[in-house]
């Protein structure tokens, strides 16, 4: 890791920045108090107070009110915070000089305002506006890279087919050529079927409904049922408050894909199993699902072919930006994906 990475990684430029900002403030204004000492305190407070200001304004009132557009909440809030924190600030001024006669607002309101809320606004709006940049230039790089993947994924889309059109109408004119006799193999075309049908024709928007994602992970489990051996266990639970709001497509494929790919094979009357569950609460849209395995998936992460785990971390980087939590472990020879979504 370089110096640069190690900063950004801790937050240590934050540390270096308030310490050169003391630093500056410190030289040019100590002559103006009768102490080195007296004069260290009244710029560590001034400093201090700065600092809470500028971060409670840039990482909870902007993210908090401003983004979600409560303009009036938070013109309010922002008023009230940096005149409460003036008042305050110039309070302890005063105890540290022995003078709080020239630190309260009955002795010259017009300058108490100028010297300390004026400022204060000022200082602090400049901090809020750095940071609406810097999330404006972070926001225009994410639609950039978002962008440019989509347009690679629809690229790869389409050197991967085949006439798609043609193979569907394919399947099911095979679908009535077999033995009504053989229901097994009628139902997986069916499947299948219906799994490149939602490929074809519904995946083309940016969002679907969750229905519809649930509905093709049942036809996938469904084919995987069909060709594993008999000591093989599947458990598909979702409540009935997942429907009614929108997901990406083929988001949640990979995972159930990866599970079955990497199921344990024991045969000594161990349990193989794969253990799905969806559900939906408070605002968020839960997705588990673990599989037994011998111990070798963590290593084996990112290695497959297609989209992968890996991509679709990224995927979530990308389309769920800061509305997402992903966690992957392995115990116990269970390894388990947790996702949940922050959902409108």
């Amino acid at each position: 890791m370089n110096p640069k990475q190690f900063l950004v990684k801790y937050k240590l430029y934050h540390v270096l920045f308030w310490a050169l900002f003391f630093g500056g403030w410190y030289y040019f204004r100590y002559q103006d108090f009768s102490t080195s000492e007296l004069a260290l305190k009244m710029v560590l407070v001034k400093v201090i107070d700065l600092a809470l200001l500028v971060y409670i304004t840039n990482y909870i009132l902007i993210p908090q009110l401003l983004y979600k557009k409560k303009f009036v909440v938070f013109a309010i809030v922002y008023f009230l915070l940096v005149a409460g924190f003036s008042i305050l600030k110039m309070y302890v001024e005063g105890q540290l000089m022995n003078r709080p006669d020239l630190f309260n607002f009955s002795n010259n309101l017009k300058v108490r305002i100028y010297d300390n809320i004026i400022p204060h606004f000022l200082l602090v709006s400049t901090g809020a506006a750095f940071k609406i940049m810097l999330d404006y230039g972070k926001a225009q790089r994410r639609l950039g890279e978002l962008a440019k993947e989509k347009a690679e994924t629809e690229l790869n889309f389409l050197k991967s087919q085949i006439n798609p059109h043609f193979l569907f109408n394919s399947i099911n004119s095979v679908y009535f050529l077999i033995d009504k006799s053989n229901p097994e193999a009628r139902q997986a075309l069916h499947k299948f079927s219906e799994m490149l049908r939602y490929q074809l024709y519904e995946c083309n928007g940016e969002k679907i409904p969750i229905e519809k994602e649930v509905n093709y992970l049942k036809d996938y489990i469904g084919l995987q049922k069909l060709r594993k051996e008999e000591n093989f266990f599947v458990d598909f639970k979702t409540s009935g408050a997942v429907n009614g709001f929108l997901i990406e497509p083929l988001l949640l494929i990979p995972f159930v894909e990866n599970s079955f790919k990497h199921i344990s094979h024991f045969s000594n009357g161990k349990p193989n199993s794969v253990n799905i569950e969806l559900s939906r609460e408070n605002g968020y849209f839960n997705f588990k699902v673990n599989n037994t395995t011998e111990g070798k998936e963590l290593k084996e992460l990112g290695k497959d072919g297609g989209i992968g785990l890996v991509n679709v971390k990224r995927r979530l980087e990308l389309l769920y930006p800061g509305n997402h939590e992903l966690k992957v472990s392995e115990k116990d020879n269970v390894f388990e994906v947790q996702l949940k979504l922050t959902i409108n």
